[in-house]
């Protein structure tokens, strides 16, 4: 009894020794291939990039969001939403976009003076059909006869947001915002819309 508990505890410490050494292997291989940049062939679809989930959004501002992207789905359009709450140190980084850092200037709004940082902005594309992500204002892929862009943008009014293109100093065409009548002065000051609408 002894010799066959034995060779028990024996095929265990062997079988625990091959899985340590698989498990081992298996991870200098990834190592390896991820330094390499290899991964991406071999899980291509896990890899591709999608824009991260909008959070940090002025409840009001969140659920009509979620309505634009439904209601512009119903017609055949894909909105995605690329942009929605923004820190002062990235809306910083933006601004200096262009202007100390390179690329171009894609904003005049200095950190705390944009209404992404309260929450209340989001800033949309579309999805092709082919799965491309773009900032085209003259598509039709629904095929009606009116820009995709501009379907959206009327969808958008209609929910209460505000279109950063009918501005006429720096028209900024992603750009959809709800102020609930506060100045971007008011916000500075503490000023905040009600989380709930008043009744």
């Amino acid at each position: 009894m002894n010799s066959s508990l034995r060779k028990l505890r024996q095929r265990r410490k062997k079988s625990l020794r091959n899985w340590i050494i698989a498990t081992i292997i298996l991870s200098i291989v990834f190592v390896w291939l991820q330094q390499k940049g290899d991964l991406g062939e071999i899980w291509q679809d896990e890899i591709i990039p999608e824009p991260l989930p909008i959070t940090g959004l002025h409840p009001a501002v969140a659920e009509s969001e979620g309505v634009l992207v439904r209601m512009a789905a119903r017609r055949g359009i894909e909105v995605v939403i690329t942009h929605g709450y923004r820190s002062v140190e990235e809306q910083d980084a933006l601004f200096a976009q262009g202007r100390s850092s390179s690329g171009n200037i894609v904003t005049n709004a200095r950190g705390g003076e944009s209404y992404h940082n309260y929450g209340l902005a989001i800033d949309f594309a579309l999805r092709t059909p082919d799965g491309d992500i773009v900032w085209d204002m003259e598509r039709d892929d629904n095929g009606n006869g009116k820009a995709d862009w501009m379907e959206v943008v009327d969808l958008a009014k209609e929910l209460g947001f505000t279109w950063g293109g009918d501005w006429t100093n720096f028209p900024d065409y992603p750009h959809l915002q709800m102020d609930f009548d506060l100045s971007i002065r008011d916000l500075k000051r503490g000023k905040r819309p009600p989380l709930a609408p008043q009744r």
